[in-house]
C-alpha cells in the first residue's frame, strides 16, 4: 500500500511595514480603566510596566495604502519568488485573519470578497482550480491553517498550498486602552507540499478550543471612554489576567499532547516557535512545558522571541517569525535538516493550537 504524503514547508515568506512606532509613541495619549475613569498614573510609567510585563519596546505599523491584503500578498509574493514556485501549481490559497481590510480612518471590518481571493487576484492567478478562502480562528489561524493544509496534501486533495496570516491591528485598537500598545501589522507565509520521502514534514498536531467558559476573554467592545467620536465603534479588548492565567495553564499540556502524538520528547525539539504575544508569558509557558518532563526551560536559546520589535501581529507573528529564521535574519537562531520544532499559538475563541514539523 503506498503511504501518505508528508506535508513539507518548501518556502516562507513575510512582510514587515517599514513605519516603526516606538514606545514614546504613545506618551501623549489618554489611558482609561474598562469603567471609563481615567488612569491614575503618568504614561512614562504605564509604559515602563507595560515594557516590563511584555518585552515590547516597538511595533510596525501598515502605510496608510496598505491593507491586510496588500500586506498578505507581500507575503506570499516573497514566497513564491524566493522559491521559485509557480503560482498556478497553488491548489489552495488559506488566509488567516480577524478583521479583514480596513482603510486608514476607518474602523469597519471589510471581508467581501474574502482577502484569499483578493490576494489570488494580486498574485494573477488564472487556474479556477485554486481554491481561495479565509480562515478567521484568533491569533491561531495561521496555525490553524497549516494543520488543515496538511490535512488536503495527506489526503491526496492537494500537492501545494500557501498558507497566509496577515492583520492589520493598529486599526482595530482604542487608543484609550493600554492593550492597545500590545499591537503591530504585518504578514507572513508559508507553502506547504507534498513530499513522499518521508525524512520531513508535519509529524503531528492539536487544536482545542476552550469557549464555554472562556470564549469572551477576546472580544469586540467600544471605547473606554465616552469621549470617544465614534460611540458606534468597536474594538479589540481582552481580559489580559485571565488570558494570561489561560494560557499558561493549557498551552504546556496541549503542546506536550502533540509531542506525544509525534512520539517526540521535548528533549528532541530544537526551536519552540510559539505566537509574540507577550514575552513574560510566552516565557512561563517554555517553563511549565518542560516542567511537565522534569527538566528546566533552556529559555530564548530554544524560544525565539521577536515581540520585542515587532510587537503583536496576531496570525502575522508565528509565519514572520519562521520566515526570519529561515532566511538567517534572527541572530543566535538558525534551523537545518533534521530539526524537530514545535510551532505553537494561543488566541480569540479561547483556540490553543500546536504543530510538530520535522525540517
Amino acid at each position: 500500500m503506498k503511504s501518505k504524503p508528508q506535508s513539507v514547508i518548501a518556502a516562507t515568506g513575510s512582510y514587515i511595514p517599514d513605519t516603526i512606532i516606538k514606545n514614546d509613541h504613545f506618551l501623549s495619549h489618554r489611558f482609561f480603566d474598562k469603567d471609563g475613569t481615567i488612569i491614575p498614573k503618568e504614561n512614562t510609567e504605564i509604559i515602563r510596566k507595560f515594557k516590563e510585563i511584555t518585552g515590547i519596546e516597538e511595533r510596525r505599523y501598515a502605510a496608510p495604502n496598505e491593507r491586510a491584503s496588500d500586506l498578505g500578498f507581500f507575503a506570499a509574493k516573497d514566497a513564491l519568488e524566493s522559491s521559485g514556485i509557480d503560482p498556478e501549481s497553488l491548489d489552495y490559497i488559506i488566509v488567516a485573519h480577524n478583521f479583514g481590510d480596513i482603510p486608514v480612518g476607518s474602523n469597519r471590518v471589510d471581508t467581501v470578497p474574502t482577502l484569499a481571493s483578493r490576494i489570488k487576484q494580486m498574485l494573477k492567478i488564472e487556474n479556477p482550480d485554486c481554491i481561495a478562502y479565509d480562515l478567521p480562528f484568533g491569533c491561531p489561524g495561521w496555525v490553524q491553517g497549516l494543520i488543515q493544509a496538511d490535512y488536503y496534501i495527506r489526503s491526496g486533495d492537494a500537492k501545494r498550498c500557501l498558507v497566509i496570516g496577515t492583520e492589520t491591528l493598529s486599526r482595530i485598537i482604542d487608543p484609550h486602552d493600554r492593550d492597545s500598545l500590545l499591537y503591530g501589522d504585518g504578514s507572513g507565509a508559508a507553502i506547504l507540499e507534498a513530499s513522499e520521502s518521508g525524512e520531513s514534514g508535519i509529524l503531528a498536531h492539536k487544536t482545542r478550543t476552550y469557549a464555554i467558559e472562556h470564549a469572551l476573554l477576546l472580544a469586540m467592545d467600544s471605547s473606554y471612554t465616552s469621549e470617544y467620536p465614534m460611540q458606534e465603534d468597536l474594538f479589540i479588548k481582552m481580559n489580559g489576567r485571565k488570558l494570561y492565567e489561560f494560557a499558561i495553564t493549557n498551552v504546556p499540556l496541549l503542546v506536550k499532547d502533540a509531542l506525544d502524538k509525534a512520539g517526540l520528547h521535548i528533549s528532541e525539539i530544537s526551536k519552540v516557535l510559539i505566537h509574540q504575544a507577550n514575552e513574560k508569558m510566552d516565557m512561563v509557558i517554555l517553563e511549565r512545558l518542560f516542567k511537565l518532563y522534569g527538566m528546566k526551560s533552556p529559555g530564548e536559546e530554544i524560544m525565539p522571541m521577536s515581540i520585542s520589535w515587532l510587537g503583536n501581529s496576531s496570525v502575522a507573528t508565528v509565519p514572520t517569525l519562521l520566515d526570519l529564521i529561515m532566511k538567517g535574519q534572527m541572530k543566535e537562531h538558525s534551523l537545518k535538516s533534521g530539526d524537530k520544532v514545535v510551532i505553537a499559538s494561543v488566541g480569540a475563541g479561547m483556540n490553543i493550537n500546536a504543530v510538530i514539523y520535522q525540517l
